[in-house]
């Protein structure tokens, strides 16, 4: 059953699949990437743009009418349904010239003139030379919007200085998929072109695309270099195949012919599904661009091509002049078949160089995948969404893939190399210890037995690192050797908070409980020599929760020992402006104000809570900046008379600061700890310094960190932990 506009809260007027159309294409990707971030209550639909009322098409439910583009009464209509929904709060217009008919697409102004609701319109194509009745139409069409969505920033310099268009304009870019980096042997594995150098371009293609001037500069190449092959990728864009058949094409074979190039050139002549895009461009060793129209102002092509890591060859069109810079490419100049025979010479005669141009290309488009461009929208239209903070992100599905995918039968691996487990890394007592938290409070929500499996492997992988004298040591390596020359105190103490925390557990076997209760008495009986902060405060966490099943008065008594260390150093160290532990913040800073907070739990001492909750707050005003959180980072911490070190930045820090104040809050009942709980998890999904999505809901892993201009794009085991920590501990709001 179709949805109606009365269950619409946002409408996008667009073209849609299964429409073959690069608008439709990109609308499907941004509308799914922004659902995922919406609240389910919120709900989008499409009106779709039909060709000539002749063309009908069968489209998902979520497209609840349709225009025919050459019926001005459809677009009448189709306003006035948006205005009679008390529903609809915003309409988003997907622009580009040929999808809306009239002189220039002006048939979209009946449109305009009609709806009452806010629009935003995001204009794929900005000609930079218009002529009068161009440049009316485009300068009409903003007057009739609140906003403006373009993808470069030249696309705004030409708005502001050529058409005068004074709405406001904001630049997001075309989105991409979220694809690993990788060499190209794999895809060229499957594709059956293991011995081939392949250069590709695709599209759907049109005279505009300037494929002939490529074909014309291989024949001297392809004497080096026999085994190469250039696949044009695409079918003939379906307007163009209506108006003169496959002319182009056919012209491309005959001049391939002439050339004798029929081993080296291939025609792909279909319209790709996303993953034949992927497969493709991951097996490319060189991606051309070969457009003939300096004007282009966006290239969804070229940017795909860029995200999966290609080195790229481009004419200077707008938007290649703009993002493909000689660390990145090479750009040539228009309809010049010997700059194209001089780029591609260079590229494969220099591997190094085509490599380092890979990485750029790669790490330069991170910010473009498709979860980083729906958070911008979303950041756009909730200015009419008014939804509220708390609503406003989708919280993701939890999803243990990753962390499943990181556990051998010995235990949870330590890094990844991106998204695969690096085994030659080994294990760590602090990514086990984590994990065991991490699968309790799953099965405690969701009664899911793998998570038992997992835990009886990170239990076991506990007790394989437990030595007669009690300490838990952390390090394992691949060979399953114990590194003994380096016990960690934090890793120690932050073992029994796992154990503890699954012991408290009542949905945990007993059979479970009972080892864990012979390792953490053995442990907390080692301990007594640990003297940093952060080790007392794990144990801490671990006592209390071990606490509730013991009720033991020695317990208590311990944790009253520990926590007022903990207050000795605060008193020692701390003054009006700088109420701290220590005279500088490292690393899970939040963890030592928590700890106090468990300390007041078990013990009641009012001075426990008051400087938990003062050095809570003393932190807060150190790692929000205009409510985005923004923890000390590793590189030099922050000292007091210094300055806070903001990178790199850990997942890790965001996870214990949500937990911290999660208990704040439970204590408390002060919304304000609520609140920083909720955008501090905000870190996770792009509200952050680079505003990039740090978690990826591909794999359920996370990313590694932020460092000053990228990200760190392994997911390791601390990372994906982390996320899935934070995760869990929201649901006890």
């Amino acid at each position: 059953m179709k949805q109606s506009f009365n269950e619409s809260d946002i409408i996008f007027l667009t073209t849609y699949p299964p429409r073959e159309c690069g608008i439709a294409t990109f609308t499907k990707h941004i509308v799914n990437s922004i659902n995922e971030r919406l609240p389910e209550k919120t709900k989008s639909g499409i009106i779709a743009m039909n060709s000539n009322g002749v063309n009908i098409y069968n489209y998902p439910q979520d497209v609840i009418y349709q225009i025919s583009d050459t019926d001005m009464n459809d677009y009448i209509e189709a306003a006035k349904q948006i205005n009679d929904s008390p529903r609809i709060k915003l309409v988003n217009i997907q622009h580009t010239f040929g999808i809306f008919k009239g002189e220039y697409g002006d048939y979209l102004l009946a449109f305009l003139e009609i709806v009452n609701k806010p629009v935003i319109v995001t204009f794929h194509t900005v000609l930079p030379n218009p002529d009068a009745q161009l440049r009316k139409v485009v300068k009409a069409i903003s007057e009739r919007v609140d906003e403006i969505i373009v993808m470069t920033n030249k696309a705004v310099e030409i708005l502001r200085d050529v058409y005068r268009v004074n709405t406001p304009i904001h630049v997001v870019p075309h989105g991409i998929p979220k694809v690993s980096f990788e060499s190209q042997e794999t895809e060229k594995a499957r594709l059956g072109y293991e011995d081939k150098i392949i250069l590709s371009s695709f599209g759907m293609i049109n005279s505009g695309k300037g494929y002939e001037y490529v074909i014309e500069a291989l024949p001297k190449i392809v004497e080096k270099y026999p085994n190469l092959l250039y696949l044009i990728i695409g079918e003939t864009h379906p307007i163009v195949r209506k108006e003169e058949g496959e002319r182009y094409r056919n012209f491309l074979a005959r001049k391939v012919k002439k050339l004798n190039l029929e081993k080296n050139v291939k025609f792909y002549n279909k319209y790709l599904s996303d993953d034949e895009v992927v497969q493709y461009l991951k097996a490319t060793d060189v991606y051309i661009s070969s457009c003939i129209d300096p004007t282009q102002i966006t290239s969804g092509t070229l940017s795909e091509a860029m995200g999966c890591g290609r080195a790229v060859i481009s004419t200077r069109f707008l938007h290649a002049a703009d993002i493909v810079s000689k660390e990145k490419g090479i750009l040539v100049d228009f309809k010049r078949p010997k700059e194209f025979e001089n780029a591609i010479l260079t590229l494969l005669e220099n591997p190094d160089l085509r490599r380092q141009m890979e990485t750029k290309a790669y790490y330069y488009t991170r910010p473009m995948t498709w979860p980083n461009v729906a958070m911008h929208y979303c950041d756009l239209f909730n200015k009419y969404l008014d939804l509220k903070e708390e609503e406003f992100e989708s919280l993701p599905k939890i999803d243990t893939s990753h962390l499943i995918k990181m556990t051998d039968n010995f235990g949870l691996i330590q890094f990844a190399i991106q998204t695969e487990p690096d085994e030659n890394s080994g294990y760590t007592l602090d990514d086990n210890a984590r994990a065991i938290l991490v699968c309790t409070k799953h099965y405690e929500k969701f009664r899911e037995f793998k998570q038992l499996d997992l835990i009886r492997t990170y239990l076991n992988y506990i007790k394989y690192v437990q030595k007669k004298d009690g300490k838990l040591y952390n390090f394992v390596g691949k060979d399953k050797s114990i590194n003994k020359d380096n016990w960690s105190e934090d890793a120690h103490g932050r073992a029994i908070w796992a154990l503890g925390y699954m012991i408290s557990s009542p949905n945990i076997p007993d059979d479970f409980k009972r080892e864990a209760e012979m390792i953490i008495r053995k442990a907390i009986a080692a301990s007594s020599e640990i003297g940093s902060p952060r080790s007392l405060a794990f144990i801490i966490q671990g006592l209390y929760f071990y606490n509730r099943v013991a009720n033991s008065t020695k317990i208590r008594r311990h944790i009253e020992e520990l926590a007022n260390i903990l207050i000795s150093l605060y008193k020692a160290s701390s003054n009006p402006s700088w109420r701290w532990f220590e005279p500088y913040m490292a690393y899970a800073n939040s963890k030592l104000p928590e700890a106090l907070l468990y300390a007041y739990l078990s013990t009641g001492k009012r001075e426990y809570l008051d400087i938990g909750l003062e050095s809570l707050d003393f932190l807060l005003s150190k790692t929000f900046n205009n409510e985005i959180f923004v923890p000390v980072g590793q590189r030099g911490w922050y000292y007091q008379d210094g300055e806070k070190a903001e990178y790199d930045q850990q997942p890790i820090e965001a996870s214990y600061m949500i937990q911290s104040l999660i208990l704040a809050y439970k204590i408390m009942r002060d919304e304000r700890y609520k609140k920083y709980a909720l955008q501090t998890f905000q870190w996770f999904i792009g509200k952050n310094s680079l505003n990039q999505v740090v978690y990826d809901s591909t794999t359920g892993g996370c990313f590694d960190g932020l460092g000053e201009n990228a990200i760190n794009l392994n997911q390791g085991a601390e990372s994906t932990i982390s996320y899935l920590m934070a995760r869990l501990f929201l649901m006890d709001l």
